[in-house]
């Protein structure tokens, strides 16, 4: 699901800037607080058009991409919503219809 929201956007820089060349990952799995999570490569035949449009996947991201963090801490553990941190979770975990 998060790997075609990535392409999603991909796809809207491609449609801004043409001849721009994009690939946007981003990690999994267990991550230290210091640890790199996105890259977003894009390339442009105008640099400026290059940061503009990493500005923009960069914030599409945290928008539409389906994201979770799970929080550990000494004491617990935690389940953050969304990328803005919007959609609480309750239960302590994304729901059934989150996750598809």
């Amino acid at each position: 699901m998060a790997e075609k929201k990535l392409a999603q956007i991909g796809d809207e820089i491609v449609k801004d800037f043409p001849e721009a060349k994009v690939a946007i990952t981003h990690r999994i799995g267990e991550l230290a607080i210091s640890d790199i999570a996105v890259v977003i490569a894009v390339s442009t035949p105008h640099r400026a058009d290059s940061f503009t449009a990493s500005r923009y996947a960069i914030e599409r991201i945290k928008e539409i991409v389906p994201i979770w963090k799970k929080e550990h801490w000494e004491d617990g553990e935690e389940w953050i919503g969304d990328q803005l941190e919007k959609k609480p979770y309750p239960s302590g975990k994304p729901e059934k219809e989150d996750l598809s």
